[in-house]
């Protein structure tokens, strides 16, 4: 696994907002494609994913819908 190539598709997602990933982490929850993570191994995705979660859990509630 590629640390590096987590790390910044992890701090790239964060620049988009907490709704943009909350989505993210549905969207990967439910096996749905996700463009920024497209060149990612599945154990990749899955770290991605995994910290994502960690970083959403300080904050709460549901983002991803509408505003």
């Amino acid at each position: 696994m590629d640390q590096s190539k987590v790390a910044h598709c992890i701090e790239t997602l964060c620049q988009k907002g907490c709704r943009d990933v909350a989505c993210t982490i549905l969207a990967l929850e439910q096996n749905e494609p996700v463009e920024e993570l497209l060149h990612l191994s599945e154990e990749e995705r899955l770290a991605v994913l995994d910290e994502l979660k960690s970083i959403m859990a300080v904050y709460g509630g549901n983002f991803c819908g509408p505003a």
